[in-house]
């Protein structure tokens, strides 16, 4: 949906009307007019912090990208659970830098999202040119198999579903 000069996100406004309403249950006029003008006012007070959201070329690989996801979480849980609950010798923490072929800020702020929601995992730092993205690892024994998964299992994935280029 395109933006209007007044309105510079009009399906979060109205996402924040319909949330506002929720909110307060009760569909009363008063908070209906409450809720719009919430809606239109936060986004346009926060349109310079809010970055824009590329289209979804692949919506059924986005919803199987987020079951992966969820399921690599589960996964992550139970393997950290283990690695903390056992011997100290066994953990293998690093930093692990690994080259971004993602141009698109939302994309990367996703991908940096997934990488720290993951237990074991955590986005420490991205170059001023976004190239790299550093990461620490709790166990990495293999610091460029991690990368390589992580290009493979995340970035690589959201490259095909949204419609942003690669470098």
């Amino acid at each position: 949906m395109k933006a209007l000069r007044g309105l510079p996100h009009p399906v979060l406004s109205l996402l924040l009307t319909v949330i506002w309403l929720m909110l307060v249950n009760t569909l009363s006029f008063g908070h209906l007019l409450l809720g719009a003008f919430l809606g239109w006012a936060i986004p346009l007070l926060c349109r310079d912090f809010l970055i824009e959201v590329p289209r979804v070329r692949r919506p059924l690989q986005l919803i199987l990208f987020v079951l992966k996801v969820f399921g690599d979480i589960l996964v992550a849980n139970l393997a950290v659970a283990k690695l903390v609950l056992g011997p100290k010798e066994r953990l293998n923490p690093a930093f692990v830098e690994v080259p971004m072929a993602i141009e698109d800020k939302f994309v990367l702020a996703v991908l940096t999202s997934i990488i720290s929601l993951t237990p074991g995992t955590v986005s420490a730092d991205l170059s001023a040119d976004r190239r790299t993205l550093l990461l620490h690892a709790l166990d990495a024994p293999d610091p460029g198999q991690l990368a390589a998964e992580v290009k493979r299992r995340y970035e690589a994935p959201l490259l095909e579903i949204f419609q942003c280029s690669p470098t």
